[in-house]
């Protein structure tokens, strides 16, 4: 027995897997090709088919053919099914967790459409919104303007009340600077008005004096009169003249008295007519004085109450012109808040529209991303399935030559499920799509027949959280 093995090609990638195993041929020329074809699934699933062609060997008459065959089991054979079965579990289990990705996705991609038909429902509520936003940045642009206007009104009127304040002012000073004249002339005329009273006083003191005086030389030139004339009564005197002439005393002394008498009469009269005067002048000086204290006094009473009148009026138009001021600022913090405020709030609606719109263009293309990869696994599960339904027509149809056991992996996991189907054609050619495939051909003559048998694993996994937590497989064989 000879036995020629071919080298087992095993390619992992994403891309289909094909790989053959162990070809053996028999005494007598007898070719017997096994071909597996192993299909795995990914996010970039692909399809893979391997075809072995034998080579065309010259047809020999060999006369050891006669000889009853001696077909043994090649030991190795029992290693690779082994192998093969491990490797069917392990793309099974690689299956499953394709088709759980598979829903992952088709609840992600639920999942985005629902989003987008918010995002959808949401523009138009946006648009409304930005409208009741412009509406409203409208509005506080009109009271914006409004208060613009206010504040030119307000700042005129400050302006005019500035300018009467500055009047007010001049007038205040300028009657400050008449009251201070006033005061100035009120101390100089009440120095005056002092200087005449002790003016008066001393011309008093002094006609007091001068009334004494006259009356002591009054009082002196009567007493003197008394003694001269008691002297001249008891005196007698001679006086012999040569002229004989009599001297006439009484006449003399008449005279003289006459005499004195109109000098102190002509004094007394002339004092008093001087004191009188003087008297009079002072007393006039004195009223005038009054007079014009009592006008100062009354004007510089005017004055006093129209300068408390100006200050209350000062006051109240500084209160107002603070209360003007007060309003302005506030007026122009208002209106600066609001534009502030209204620009914040473009801004952040501007910013939540962009994300928005960023959003919704990674969501599209992430929906695009997986519209594209799910056509693509749509029209790769589609082909699969035409061909496992080629391969199932081929199974039922085909020619059944060797008498070969096939044992096929049903996979299903939450309704879905895999199956491997195997089909062989004489000449050493076999072909495989998506599973395991074997097929044997053989020459010289020869014909046997087939028995198939299909066995199908139904294998269940419960997972939680991405872990495995229970599992169990049940075998069922047709």
């Amino acid at each position: 027995m000879s036995f020629r093995s071919n080298v087992t090609s095993f390619r992992s990638s994403s891309a289909p897997r094909n790989f053959s195993s162990n070809s053996y041929a028999g005494q007598g020329g007898i070719t017997s090709r096994k071909t597996y074809s192993v299909r795995s699934f990914g996010m970039g699933m692909g399809f893979g088919g391997g075809i072995a062609q034998a080579p065309i060997t010259a047809v020999t008459v060999n006369k050891s053919l006669l000889a009853p065959l001696n077909l043994e089991i090649d030991p190795n054979i029992q290693v690779v099914r082994t192998q093969e079965k491990e490797q069917i579990k392990t793309l099974n289990n690689r299956f499953a967790s394709f088709i759980d990705k598979v829903r992952f996705l088709e609840q992600q991609n639920k999942m985005l459409e629902t989003k987008w038909s918010l995002l959808q429902e949401q523009t138009t509520t946006r648009s409304n919104i930005d409208a009741m936003f412009e509406a409203y940045i409208a509005n506080l642009r009109r009271q914006l303007d409004g208060l613009g206007n206010e504040k030119m009104k307000l700042e005129a009127d400050l302006l005019n009340m500035q300018g009467l304040v500055e009047d007010f002012k001049n007038k205040y000073e300028e009657e400050i600077n008449k009251r201070t004249e006033c005061e100035n002339d009120f101390v100089l005329i009440k120095k005056d008005v002092d200087e005449a009273y002790m003016n008066k006083v001393e011309l008093e003191a002094k006609l007091e004096s001068l009334t004494d005086e006259i009356n002591f030389l009054r009082s002196i030139y009567e007493e003197e009169l008394r003694e001269l004339q008691s002297q001249i009564k008891d005196t007698s005197v001679v006086v012999e003249m040569d002229n004989s002439r009599i001297l006439d005393m009484d006449a003399i002394v008449a005279e003289v008295k006459a005499q004195y008498e109109d000098i102190a009469n002509r004094t007394r009269l002339e004092a008093e007519s001087w004191y009188k005067t003087k008297y009079e002048e002072m007393q006039t000086s004195a009223n005038r004085y009054g007079n014009d204290l009592k006008a100062t006094r009354t004007e510089i009473a005017d004055l006093n109450r129209m300068i408390q009148r100006l200050t209350s009026e000062i006051d109240a138009v500084k209160g107002q012109r603070s209360n003007l001021e007060a309003q302005i600022a506030e007026a122009e913090e208002r209106g600066e808040l609001a534009v502030k405020d209204a620009k914040s709030r473009i801004r952040d609606l501007e910013e939540a529209l962009q994300r928005a719109k960023q959003d919704m263009a990674r969501q599209i293309r992430e929906y695009q991303d997986l519209m594209n990869v799910k056509l693509a696994l749509d029209i790769e599960i589609a082909t699969y399935r035409k061909l496992l339904e080629g391969e199932e027509d081929r199974l039922a149809n085909g020619i059944k030559a060797v008498n070969i056991s096939q044992q096929s992996s049903n996979y299903s996991s939450s309704g879905y499920g895999g199956s491997g189907y195997g089909s062989g054609s004489g000449y050493g050619s076999g072909s495989g799509y998506g599973s395991n495939s074997f097929s044997s051909g053989s020459a010289g003559g020869y014909s046997t027949t087939t028995q198939s048998k299909k066995s199908v694993v139904i294998k269940t996994i419960e997972t939680k959280d991405g872990r495995v937590v229970s599992e169990s497989s049940e075998l069922i064989q047709d």
